[in-house]
């Protein structure tokens, strides 16, 4: 278990109900389960701060966008959703379930021509 995951379940204890928790990309509800916290700068460019995203928002991040794309241009949750290919994602996921995960996306850097 990562150290994030770790503070987190610190930060909010079993024994009390959690409270309704958002996608800080998408803006809907997000589910324990699929929580992942993204750094807004990669931790390999220094960062340090976090929001919590589903996982396939996550991973839409880091399949469209490079480190250092996202540490020069797309280090702020609104910035990101300017972006033609994550807004398009948005736009997709709105309509899904908050638990939705599509295992099939693939990296768009790996695929073979």
């Amino acid at each position: 278990m990562g150290r994030i995951r770790r503070q987190l379940q610190q930060a909010y204890p079993v024994s009390t109900p959690p409270a309704i928790v958002f996608c800080a990309l998408c803006l809907r509800a997000l589910p324990p389960s699929e929580q992942e916290a993204h750094h807004l700068i990669p931790r390999s460019k220094g960062g340090k701060e976090t929001v919590l995203l589903h996982r396939i928002c996550h991973k839409k991040i880091h399949t469209t966008l490079s480190e250092t794309e996202l540490a020069r241009e797309f280090f702020r949750v609104e910035r990101l959703r300017t972006h033609p290919e994550i807004a398009h994602f948005l736009e997709w996921v709105q309509n899904k379930p908050a638990h939705f995960y599509n295992r099939s996306a693939k990296n768009q850097r790996l695929r073979k021509p």
